[in-house]
């Protein structure tokens, strides 16, 4: 049995929120490449050498920032556009509260001492949580439209 939806409205700024964390990304790259340039770390190598480069730390600080964030962004992707069909205004907020988690997040790795990625950028696994019950609840509400 098929099931017919419609996208509402609000889920317009799911797109948007979609669209915002795209430039984030962007700007973390620009920030990754200008960290490279500073440190002299040259592609393609990925992570700097402690005993080769004596900034090695602050430069795989900045790297990682950005890398962990590519790591987490098919999830967050995932969670946002799908929970965003039912819930598409809460979705948006908890993913416009990921974006600023992340920001901070990457600005607390950048310092060069990792633990201060976690002092607001830490947040973002809380969005990300109320992402994945978005997402939860439209998975049940279709399971229990289809048993009506």
């Amino acid at each position: 049995m098929a099931i017919a939806m419609e996208i509402p409205r609000e889920y317009g700024y799911v797109v948007l929120v979609l669209v915002l964390y795209s430039f984030l990304n962007l700007w973390m790259a620009f920030q990754v490449g200008k960290a490279r340039k500073k440190y002299k770390v040259f592609y393609p190598t990925m992570y700097a050498v402690e005993s080769e480069n004596k900034d090695a730390k602050l430069f795989n600080c900045v790297q990682r920032g950005h890398q962990n964030s590519l790591e987490s962004m098919p999830v967050f992707f995932v969670m946002l556009l799908v929970g965003g069909l039912q819930h598409p205004t809460i979705a948006a907020g908890l993913g416009f509260l990921y974006i600023l988690a992340r920001f901070f997040y990457f600005k607390g790795y950048s310092t060069g001492v990792p633990e201060n990625r976690l002092k607001i950028g830490g947040l973002n696994f809380l969005a990300l949580f109320g992402l994945i019950l978005c997402t939860t609840s439209f998975g049940i509400n279709l399971l229990l439209r289809e048993v009506l």
